[in-house]
């Protein structure tokens, strides 16, 4: 009998790397591709002028590892440029909503748009079955709807950042290593010696890796400095511009710290219109709990449901009880009377019924007392 055809994406980590080798060991005929999606070797601002950081974009050493995984595994491995559309679907987005004073996630943009749409619109040629990728998540196609399921291991979970996508992405899709932990991951790897099997996990903007995120962001959205002020008006100093800085955010204040007499300093809040910083000394200050959040460009799978479930408005964030109503077909205001803390608009807001999730939406505002508006 033939063997089923699956494309994987290797991305030159240890995640892609088992998971590849996992089909081989079950059975499937497996070609492997790398998505190049940022111009590393030069890059360039808005306007078309080259720009220059002190981080070197490690695409191109993901590359050769994962030259090296599909050489030791055998497989064809294919290389794609995805570079325009990247940029078209995802990076102008997450520079629009820094424009917006939100706090966007580009990963949850990146797996709609160039892992389960480019790359599979380029895979479509090479015919195949499936198409595999090295998340941490689980697919349940058993039912009228495929269903996107927590991965095992907790600490890994990665369904926060597909949460976006529609039914018909899932279908046909692997996950090798959605019920696996980390460590198993790392035994196979070692055990069949991956030249990925020590190397660390990514971390930074999707695609474009660790970055002086400051100082990159700077590339092509010039910073425009104002006050940063306490919510009773008083001037404490200039800030560097609103972008650099989100709801909750201790870190890179430059206004004390623990040898401050008053303790660490938060942003509770922003002002694009004045450009205005506001800051206060209280982790728990009342000003960054809320008890409800509008919700937009919502996608759900499945049939559309009201009432009790649980949340997540970060990654890594622990489960929230909330109670969701809906508006519209693509909106619904989420409630928690218990309250949460720092609610940033822009973040994704990704519903869950036990170990499925349901899908997510947008974070578009936020309120305490279900009207008056926060942060912004």
């Amino acid at each position: 009998m033939k063997k089923k055809k699956v494309i994987i994406g290797l991305s030159g980590g240890v995640d892609s790397s088992v998971a590849a080798y996992l089909l081989l060991k079950d059975g499937y005929d497996v070609e492997a591709v790398f998505m190049r999606n940022w111009d590393s070797a030069t890059n360039h601002d808005l306007k078309g002028n080259p720009t220059t950081f002190d981080e070197m974009c490690e695409q191109e050493k993901d590359f050769q590892d994962a030259q090296l995984v599909a050489d030791k595994l055998g497989i064809k491995l294919h290389k794609v440029d995805f570079i325009e559309d990247y940029w078209d679907r995802v990076f102008s987005y997450f520079l629009d909503e820094y424009k917006k004073n939100r706090t966007p996630n580009p990963d949850v943009l990146c797996n709609n748009e160039i892992k389960f749409k480019a790359f599979v619109d380029y895979a479509k040629q090479f015919n195949p079955d499936y198409i595999a990728m090295g998340h941490y998540a689980r697919i349940d196609l058993t039912g009228e709807y495929p269903k996107l399921l927590r991965a095992l291991d907790s600490n890994k979970d990665q369904t926060y950042f597909l949460s976006q996508l529609k039914e018909d992405q899932l279908k046909n899709v692997m996950f090798p290593i959605g019920d696996m932990d980390k460590k198993e991951v790392r035994k196979i790897a070692l055990e069949q010696n991956l030249a990925t099997a020590t190397k660390k996990d990514s971390t930074g903007i999707c695609f474009i890796g660790e970055r002086h995120f400051n100082q990159f962001l700077s590339n092509y959205l010039p910073a425009q400095p104002g006050k940063m002020k306490r919510l009773d008006g008083t001037v404490l100093k200039n800030h560097h511009g609103l972008m650099n800085y989100t709801i909750g955010q201790r870190k890179g204040l430059g206004i004390g710290g623990s040898k401050d007499e008053l303790g660490a300093w938060y942003v509770v809040g922003k002002d694009l219109k004045t450009n205005t910083l506001y800051v206060e000394p209280d982790f728990d200050h009342p000003h960054l709990y809320s008890d409800s959040a509008l919700i937009t460009d919502v996608i759900w799978r499945g049939p559309k449901i009201d009432g009790k479930m649980t949340a997540k408005f970060r990654y890594r964030q622990k489960d929230n009880d909330v109670i969701v109503k809906w508006i519209d077909d693509e909106t619904v205001l989420v409630s928690y009377p218990q309250t949460i803390r720092a609610i940033t608009p822009g973040q994704v807001c990704a519903f869950y019924q036990g170990e499925v999730c349901l899908g997510s939406g947008f974070i578009s505002e936020a309120y305490m007392d279900k009207k008056t508006r926060l942060y912004s």
